[in-house]
């Protein structure tokens, strides 16, 4: 899928693809603001905010280096009925803001088209799980002091200025579930400055860092941080261990006893070891993810004028003789291959305007798009999908 978020993050870092993730730190400048702006502006954070039914830990309030307690921002909207809504008090939240605060929401691609096009996108170019976290900081609030992330982030800078500092790891590639602790922060700095509006920043797994507005001034910084998640060679281990329950050898008991022959399953954890490798277990991984959120066809709400695939990952496309096979989400479809035309377009990751695509591939794509539709590969275009492509993905049939 061909996004312009992703462009400017390979030409912002110099990088040619998803190679350099999780290598080395790295920063620079998209010097576009207006993709900035079209991706997201602190008003349209406000207001997903304002109407969306959030609570905690998704959605936060910081001030002055510590967490606001919710009940000072939380409201219930109580409904003729009785029933409790829990929303955010805007009124409270903007008192907040005008003082000097920092809100934070995760997992903002749950909410909105912009930001799951956009991860999603991340995911098709990485092979990995990505999620995209926000931050609106106002004034001189501080920010949260050193830490670092058992995932690699890209940071994209949509408003404003926020300084930073970032520094070594201080244990090689720590994990969520680990061995040590990995409290002390590095000594060595990489890099110590501000980021602006368009700016770009890669920081590694294990990188501590830290950012605030403090002694900036008045003013406001917004960025978005995309979470990505890497295999791990322990991520490979945990597979085999589900496919060892297969094998009766693994499912006996230990023997406890005192000289216990351990020779069979030693052999027999070798032998599965050679027989899957981490490659197999990185090719099940995008095959086996479960299947996203996406509106449902009905023929009673009418016809399907227009389809996007919303896959985790790019679908896979085998050609044969007479028919083609499509491999993705743990699914797998076989077509004539006449329709191989109408599928690249339909699979592309591009939104397709039925119609349109009609007069470039033949009028079987209509057919081929319902039958993906169905199989949950590709979903209805609505125009709230439709809105997080625009600008930012082109149609697939122009």
């Amino acid at each position: 899928m061909e996004h312009q978020l992703i462009d400017a993050i390979e030409a912002a870092l110099g990088w040619d693809g998803p190679g350099e993730l999780g290598k080395r730190f790295a920063r620079g400048s998209t010097r576009d603001s207006a993709l900035a702006a079209r991706i997201l502006t602190p008003n349209r954070l406000l207001d997903i905010v304002m109407r969306r039914s959030l609570d905690r830990p998704q959605f936060r309030c910081f001030q002055n280096g510590e967490e606001v307690h919710p009940a000072i921002y939380y409201t219930d909207v109580v409904s003729p009925r009785g029933q409790s809504i829990p929303t955010v008090n805007m009124r409270s939240l903007g008192l907040l803001l005008g003082e000097g605060a920092t809100l934070i929401l995760d997992q903002l691609n749950v909410f909105d088209p912009t930001m799951e096009v956009a991860c999603r996108a991340l995911q098709w170019w990485s092979h990995e799980r990505v999620q995209v976290n926000a931050y609106l900081t106002t004034n001189d609030a501080a920010g949260f002091p050193l830490h670092w992330d058992d995932h690699d982030v890209v940071i994209v800078q949509l408003a404003g200025e926020k300084a930073w500092e970032v520094r070594g790891t201080s244990r090689t590639a720590p994990l969520y579930r680990d061995a040590d602790p990995n409290t002390t922060p590095s000594e060595e700095i990489l890099w110590s400055g501000v980021m602006r509006t368009g700016d770009i920043m890669h920081i590694p797994r294990g990188h501590w860092h830290q950012a605030t507005r403090t002694g900036i001034g008045s003013g406001k910084s917004l960025h978005v941080t995309f979470g990505i998640t890497q295999r791990t060679g322990a991520s490979w281990l945990a597979w085999l261990a589900d496919w060892c329950r297969e094998r009766e050898t693994f499912r006996h008991d230990l023997d406890r006893g005192p000289g216990a022959d351990t020779a069979a399953l030693t052999e027999a954890a070798a032998q599965l070891i050679s027989e899957r490798s981490p490659a197999d277990f990185l090719a099940a991984y995008e095959q086996q993810t479960t299947l996203p959120r996406h509106v449902p066809h009905l023929d009673i709400l009418g016809p399907l004028e227009a389809a996007v695939c919303t896959t985790r990952f790019r679908p896979e496309i085998q050609e044969n003789d007479d028919t083609v096979d499509i491999l993705a989400s743990g699914k797998k479809l076989t077509l004539d291959a006449k329709a191989l035309p109408a599928l690249r377009l339909l699979l592309s990751g591009r939104p397709v305007v039925l119609d349109h695509a009609a007069a470039v591939v033949g009028a079987e794509v209509v057919e081929v798009a319902e039958i993906l539709v169905k199989e949950e590969i590709c979903a209805v275009l609505t125009p709230e999908l439709s809105s997080g492509y625009t600008g930012l993905v082109t149609n697939a049939a122009s």
